[in-house]
């Protein structure tokens, strides 16, 4: 869920969505160059040819040239420096200081939910298995333990606890961050679209669980990746982008109890 990497990382959930072009963002961006131009604007060089191949760069050659910042660099450089690091977002990384109006915990959302779920996988199902023979006994047992779990062993909400409270950075706790929490919306992250479906796990936050709604199911937006074409995403994918741009008219007002858990509606 998108307050994880809030609690956890300190990121913005909230602000503008990463999206655009990622070739001809200068017919679009104000401000914008065509793609060499900016470059050499950007990181003050521009890589011979045999380090190029169309609009990607050899990761060694930005190794080579980027890979320490001199000592006593001046505020220039050490911004080049920084723009060479997160290559992948050069457009958004022109003006460093607008960065933190971007909704940057999203994307690191997007890059790390697969790797959350497969880490989730591994703890329950493998992550405590010898290999060998062992392994078979030791998955069913675990298998069995979290069969056997019962709702008050589950703690739904573990961000509320105070000594989690007191190491979370200050700025994801204010109401235009956590407000965003609550939004069923769209996540968006340059082609790709999820959606933010918290209607479905109130109890994460204090709320009880009603009968859900029918998941919204967007599986053939999870196979865009943008290489069909060069496209301005925010035209191609209008829809999603506007639902994002009026993400504060779908915040879910609900009662946050003591014992959030899910309503016997919803679990007949």
């Amino acid at each position: 869920m998108v307050p994880d990497v809030a609690y956890q990382l300190g990121l913005p959930v909230d602000g503008r969505y990463v999206s655009g072009c990622l070739t001809d963002f200068q017919i679009y961006i104000q401000g914008g160059r065509p793609a060499w131009v900016w470059f050499q604007e950007l990181l003050g060089v521009i890589p011979p040819p045999s380090q190029v191949q169309k609009f990607a760069v050899n990761c060694t050659w930005f190794q080579e040239t980027f890979g320490e910042c001199p000592e006593g660099a001046d505020k220039e450089t050490v911004w080049r420096f920084a723009r060479a690091y997160i290559m992948i977002w050069l457009p958004y990384i022109a003006r460093l200081e607008e960065m933190g109006t971007y909704s940057w915990g999203l994307q690191h959302w997007h890059g790390c939910t697969g790797a959350c779920a497969e880490w989730r996988t591994d703890m329950w199902w493998s992550g405590y298995n010898p290999s060998g023979s062992e392994k078979g006994p030791r998955v069913q047992m675990w298998r069995l333990r979290i069969d056997m779990v019962q709702a008050r062993d589950f703690i739904w909400m573990p961000y509320s606890y105070p000594e989690v409270l007191q190491v979370v950075h200050s700025e994801a706790l204010k109401p235009w961050h956590t407000a965003m929490w609550w939004s069923v919306t769209s996540l968006i992250y340059f082609a790709v679209i999820e959606w933010h479906q918290i209607d479905r796990v109130l109890p994460q936050f204090g709320g009880v669980q009603p009968r859900p709604q029918p998941a919204l199911n967007i599986n053939f937006l999870m196979s865009k990746d943008g290489r069909d074409g060069d496209r301005w995403f925010p035209s191609a994918l209008q829809f999603w982008h506007l639902h994002w741009e009026s993400r504060a008219d779908h915040v879910l007002w609900f009662d946050v109890v003591a014992d959030p858990k899910p309503s016997h509606d919803f679990l007949e």
